[in-house]
């Protein structure tokens, strides 16, 4: 790619309408290049060969590699091998975004409680140019359920909430909407979304039925002109299509208004139209209805009812309920759920005036003072790495960072003070995040969008503790050549969920998913100590050493709460050593631990204590720090 042009900022990976815009020349070319680099992880579903990243940026290697060491050196991606692999402190940019937008913290709990009422899946989305971003999702688990993320961008036309977003464009938002359906007619440039239907073709069935929708619509129009309003619940059409693509909003299918045929003309190969092609008429539909359809237009199966949540008059996000036509069709998900839907809309806005009144009562002062060390941490890097390190898009990425909760909109000298930058460094990495889509400026004062979430997000936010752990297990593994695990408790036992072992002769083996009393392993012991009142019945001698009486068995667990570990020589096997840290969520509250286990011939109680400790609690550090990045706004998956 040229050094002097770039993809234009459309909403897909394709462009809108596959141009080339140029770039800007105070624009900072390896930060577009990085960016560049993040975008073809993310569509990779975070993970990509640097060879692969080579022919998908069209960059070269020694650019590629460049570009990785950098990442990696922030944390946003690990390099494994040959392959390059996000990592969940990526996730500090989408959070910035997040955390500006203030509807999580304020709906998410709304949404969870929807859910669970419900049983259904419920997601909260915002407009992202002519698509729409997923910003939280309470998902059912079942054997068929819902696979977005947080950070998905779908297409308008092929959802519910779209229609609603739409409501509000301008000509401007139309015309690009159609230059993108031009250029990328089969929506590829939506990895979420399956590629759009082709048009169908209808044989003579289906024609019989469609002249009975035909002519039912027919006879509800010249009803409304006659005066007489034939409500949706009324439509006897509504919601009874089968063929996937009809759009049911408002009682209108795709093929309402089309001539009819003669029967008996054998199988027509008259083509209907595909997938969106009725989104003007869906977009006049929801704004009289106030509330949007999705029968099966994303895949078959899927349906979803849609309502905008409303802040000082405009729509701040749009509300979903989305289940299978197992459980519901669309007009039953409508005329069952509606109701309730609306009352959970008005609780939301409800609780963004109350919010927007507190914060006007008691204004949020913005942070300006500069992170600790960016300065340092950048000479320390280029010290250390040399030419392989770009500072100029470790401090761009930095730019996005200094948004986030009380500093949604930011002007230039605030962006320089939070980072720490020069305003001539900040303001170029400005107009460059500007020229790809994640900022929009407006009398000089800068928000980010939610393309930021694009960055990583939608793949990492399915991040399980047990994959945020893996590496640093490793790691640990290796530095200490002894045996690591992961557990998290259920009930009176501790369950493995990570673990990496050695290759000596006499080693641990224990694997994944095993089940172990908890009382006499340290992964147990750390654990139980973080209980107000924890299990301690049953407590049957397993060695010779193990404590089985629960006076005795309080006060250690005492001791391990105040001490923050644990180490157990010989209680659960004999010959067996340990001891272990927990793990602790951003709120303090202990989820799991990480243990190092030995044979008692390899170090004594003093060396696991003076030697080992150290290093275990330095790994479980980073654990906690990447959970706590990916935990902000989302429920972590422990196992």
């Amino acid at each position: 790619m040229p050094s002097n042009v770039a993809p234009a900022p459309g909403t897909g990976t394709s462009s809108a309408a596959g141009a080339e815009a140029v770039v800007p020349a105070e624009a900072v070319t390896p930060l577009i290049r990085g960016i560049a680099v993040l975008r073809r992880l993310t569509d990779a579903d975070g993970v990509s060969s640097l060879s692969g990243l080579e022919r998908s940026t069209g960059l070269a290697r020694s650019t590629v590699d460049r570009i990785t060491a950098t990442l990696a050196r922030r944390g946003y991606v690990r390099l494994d091998g040959r392959d390059a692999v996000l990592a969940p402190r990526l996730m500090e940019l989408g959070n910035a975004y997040l955390a500006a937008l203030r509807l999580p913290r304020l709906l998410d709990a709304h949404a969870d409680a929807l859910a669970d009422e419900l049983d259904e899946s419920v997601s909260l989305a915002v407009g992202d140019q002519d698509g729409i971003r997923f910003i939280h999702q309470a998902t059912r688990r079942r054997a068929m359920s819902l696979s977005f993320r947080i950070g998905d961008l779908l297409p308008a036309e092929r959802t519910a909430p779209g229609p609603l977003f739409a409501t509000e464009w301008g000509d401007r938002e139309w015309a690009r909407w159609h230059e993108r359906r031009a250029a990328d007619p089969e929506d590829r440039g939506f990895p979420a979304v399956p590629a759009r239907s082709r048009p169908i073709e209808y044989g003579e069935d289906d024609r019989n039925d469609e002249k009975d929708r035909i002519g039912a619509h027919r006879t509800n129009r010249a009803n409304r002109t006659n005066g007489k309003d034939l409500t949706v619940a009324q439509d006897p059409t509504v919601g009874k299509d089968p063929t996937v693509g009809k759009d049911l909003t408002v009682g209108k299918s795709l093929a309402a208004d089309r001539p009819e045929e003669e029967p008996g003309a054998g199988r027509s190969a008259r083509r209907l139209p595909t997938l969106g092609d009725d989104f003007e008429q869906r977009t006049a539909e929801a704004r009289e209805a106030g509330w949007a359809l999705d029968d099966q237009l994303i895949e078959p199966g899927l349906v979803a009812l849609s309502m905008p949540v409303r802040e000082a008059g405009r729509i701040a996000c749009v509300v979903s309920v989305v289940s299978h036509t197992s459980r519901h069709t669309a007009a039953d998900l409508r005329d069952t759920l509606l109701p309730r839907l609306r009352e959970a809309v008005a609780a939301m806005e409800r609780e963004l005036r109350e919010a927007q009144h507190a914060e006007s009562a008691t204004p949020t002062p913005r942070a300006t003072a500069a992170p600790s060390g960016l300065a340092v941490w950048t000479g320390a890097s280029k010290q250390e790495l040399g030419r392989e390190f770009i500072e100029s898009l470790a401090r761009g990425l930095t730019v996005i960072t200094a948004f986030g909760e009380g500093r949604a909109e930011l002007n230039l000298t605030e962006v320089a003070q939070a980072t720490g930058l020069a305003r001539a460094t900040a303001r170029r990495a400005l107009i460059t995040l500007e020229h790809l889509g994640y900022v929009t400026a407006h009398d000089r004062v800068f928000r980010l969008t939610p393309r930021v979430l694009g960055l990583g997000f939608p793949p990492l936010s399915r991040t399980s503790l047990a994959e945020i752990a893996a590496p640093h297990l490793t790691e640990l593994s290796q530095r200490l050549h002894d045996s690591v695990s992961l557990a998290v408790l259920t009930g009176d036992e501790i369950q493995y969920t990570g673990r990496v072992s050695t290759s000596r002769v006499m080693s641990v083996h224990i694997t994944i998913g095993t089940r172990l009393p908890a009382y006499p392993t340290a992964l147990g012991r750390v654990m139980l100590a973080d209980l107000p009142e924890p299990p301690l019945t049953e407590l049957l001698p397993l060695t010779p050493r193990t404590i089985t009486d629960p006076a005795r068995l309080k006060a250690v667990l005492d001791r391990v709460r105040e001490e923050g570990y644990a180490l157990v020589d010989e209680e659960l096997e004999v010959g067996l050593r340990s001891v272990a840290v927990p793990v602790r969520e951003r709120g303090g509250r202990v989820v799991a631990a990480v243990n190092v286990a030995m044979h008692s011939s390899r170090r004594t109680p003093e060396e696991c204590v003076a030697e080992v400790l150290p290093e275990l609690r330095a790994a479980v550090g980073r654990i906690e720090e990447d959970l706590w990045v990916a935990g902000r706004f989302r429920r972590v998956p422990r196992t």
